[in-house]
């Protein structure tokens, strides 16, 4: 397995690779994400703009078969911003971290603490940022679509360090399966101070 960590638009010749990898990955529950090469697109040029945006790749004899992302806060959309200068937080000093998907053959092996590791060993390089936040999608417990052995991963990320902030809130709109339409889904965040 290679480890490759790339920069703003260093990231253009693997973008249709995430694109594809976040569609199948996200398909799965709590995501359910229909998906659509249009919308990646635009969802990664956010990413490929930011100069200090971060892509740690996991390939495995040169194929993509997992990404984690993470860009400041600043250069977030404002659906990201929004809940935290509402709620008083200095975008200026949050290192944002977009997603870590990973096929299903390649997890449990210590991959996903590795992108965690990755983001925020960067952010404290970059020496202007206080805290890292995430957000995640909130499903009710009795969705039609929640598998019976299903764990959400807040003890991953509890055990991460990240405490779960639900007064800070957003929406994202993606299409669900099976649906005709997009939907507004509820977000909430998740924060960790980075240590000095």
């Amino acid at each position: 397995m290679d480890i490759h960590l790339l920069h703003g638009s260093a990231i253009a010749p693997y973008i249709d690779d995430l694109a594809r990898l976040r569609i199948a990955v996200f398909r799965e529950f709590p995501y359910l994400y229909e998906g659509s090469l249009d919308y990646e697109a635009e969802y990664l040029s956010t990413y490929a703009q930011s100069r200090d945006s971060l892509f740690v790749l996991a390939l495995e004899q040169g194929r993509v078969v997992g990404a984690s992302t993470g860009l400041p806060l600043a250069d977030e959309t404002d659906a990201c911003k929004r809940p935290f200068v509402e709620g008083g937080w200095n975008p200026q000093r949050i290192f944002y971290f977009g997603e870590s998907v990973l096929l299903p053959a390649y997890r449990g092996q210590g991959l996903g603490v590795r992108f965690f590791s990755e983001r925020e060993a960067y952010a404290q390089r970059l020496e202007r940022f206080d805290w890292c936040a995430f957000c995640a999608v909130e499903r009710p417990q009795e969705h039609l679509r929640r598998p019976a052995a299903y764990q959400p991963l807040n003890a991953f990320w509890s055990k991460r360090g990240y405490q779960h902030h639900p007064e800070l809130r957003t929406e994202f709109v993606w299409q669900d399966l099976d649906d005709s339409a997009e939907s507004a889904k509820p977000m909430s965040f998740w924060i960790k101070e980075l240590r000095r």
